[in-house]
């Protein structure tokens, strides 16, 4: 598995919303169910929330330190 957008998802703030500003790594886990019901924007932000929605709901977020 490539490891960059591990690094990009501790690196790469949040561009809107309530969570504006904040590293996407430290998105909390209702916000990223949220992005999954309605849909991940289009592009990296939304691949890169996907991915990080993957890591949280399985538990997984240790990959990230």
């Amino acid at each position: 598995m490539d490891s960059a957008p591990l690094a990009r998802l501790r690196t790469l703030a949040m561009p809107y919303g309530k969570y504006k500003g904040r590293v996407l790594a430290e998105l909390p886990g209702h916000y990223l169910n949220w992005f999954a019901r309605e849909g991940f924007p289009p592009g990296e932000l939304g691949r890169l929330l996907a991915l990080m929605h993957e890591i949280d709901h399985n538990g997984l977020r240790h990959l990230l330190q």
